[in-house]
């Protein structure tokens, strides 16, 4: 590990801060400070394109994705986009780049940096802070993100991938595997012993109930994978989709899951899931049979997260979030293994 990442966040920030600037001159931009909005993997900052306009650069993780994986990325935004889903889209570089790779001195790799449009509204929520509290109407608003989930699966089960398109899976290995996406969560230091016991016995089940569910096309494809709150903003009755760092392939019960597995427990934990279920089914099947399959994929993703705060415990996000994970992944360990 360098020096980089021994230095505080805050530090760490205005390294890739500067790094941001010297990016910013790829899309010939040459009098903007980057305003920093959000710095957990990748750093994400508010800048002006050349022409005035507000816009977001991101400047990503050092090895989380290959180019290849990146252009992947970038190319399902724009076909969500085509498809008239509302979803940030690529800002090409002045050399015509979907995104660029950048390298200063203070940050030890190069890193690929892209420019997307700025979205309009305000976030639902944090995972650290919960629930935007001037958001009212819980049923409402998860009805919206339901619906959205719908349409990006329907998109993807229609769409035929470009040649070299490649993203990790959220499939069995992935999740439950020897070496999972987020990491061997099975030994995350915020467990005791017992507690290790008990997720172990619980990923084995889910390793079997996962390889018995299998993976036709109406249970299975290109997901976004990461709607938290932070990750989807309000406009009005629009729900617009943020930050699709994790898309890759997976179950959609997965998807779903992620909206409201970390509230688990908690007053709202109900509407949320009301609400998206009921917005789901207004735009693609759901049947109550496979909603069965639920407690399944809470319990996958709340692995992930176990995983996620183990392997990023550098990260004030994980620290904070570690004894709560824990705890989650146990609950729901337990109840799935009563089953």
């Amino acid at each position: 590990m360098t020096d980089f990442y021994r230095l505080p966040l805050d530090e760490r920030a205005e390294h890739l801060r500067t790094l941001a600037r010297d990016a910013l001159l790829r899309w010939g931009v040459e009098d903007c400070e980057p305003e920093i909005v959000k710095y957990r993997e990748n750093a994400v900052f508010r800048v002006e394109t050349a022409d005035g306009r507000d816009a977001v650069l991101r400047v990503h993780r050092h090895g989380y994705h290959s180019d290849a994986s990146l252009r992947s990325e970038l190319a399902w935004m724009e076909a969500l986009h085509a498809e008239g889903i509302d979803v940030a889209v690529v800002i090409p570089s002045a050399a015509g780049a979907r995104f660029e790779s950048v390298q200063v001195a203070g940050v030890p790799e190069p890193r690929q940096v892209d420019m997307l449009t700025w979205m309009p509204g305000i976030p639902i929520g944090t995972l650290e802070e919960g629930l935007n509290p001037a958001i009212q109407d819980v049923h409402t608003v998860f009805v919206g993100v339901g619906r959205l989930c719908a349409r990006l699966h329907n998109q993807t089960e229609a769409w035929t991938l470009p040649a070299a398109f490649t993203r990790h899976a959220w499939d069995r290995e992935g999740l439950v595997g020897p070496e999972p996406l987020w990491g061997r969560f099975w030994e995350a230091a915020a467990l005791g012993a017992g507690e290790r016991r008990l997720i172990e016995r619980a990923r084995a089940s889910a390793d079997e109930a996962l390889t018995a569910y299998g993976r036709s096309p109406r249970r299975f494809g290109l997901i976004h994978a990461d709607f938290n709150l932070d990750n989807m903003l309000l406009e009005g009755e629009r729900v617009i989709p943020l930050d699709f760092d994790d898309c890759g392939f997976g179950w959609h019960l997965f998807d779903l899951a992620t909206v409201w597995t970390i509230y688990h427990g908690s007053e709202i934990a109900e509407a949320i899931r009301a609400g998206v279920v009921e917005g789901y089914r207004s735009a693609r099947d759901l049947p109550d049979e496979e909603l069965a399959h639920m407690p399944l994929f809470e319990l996958a993703r709340a692995f992930s997260y176990l995983g996620w705060v183990h392997t990023r415990s550098e990260t004030a996000s994980a620290q904070a979030l570690a004894p709560e994970v824990a705890q989650l992944a146990c609950t729901l360990a337990e109840a799935y293994l009563r089953v």
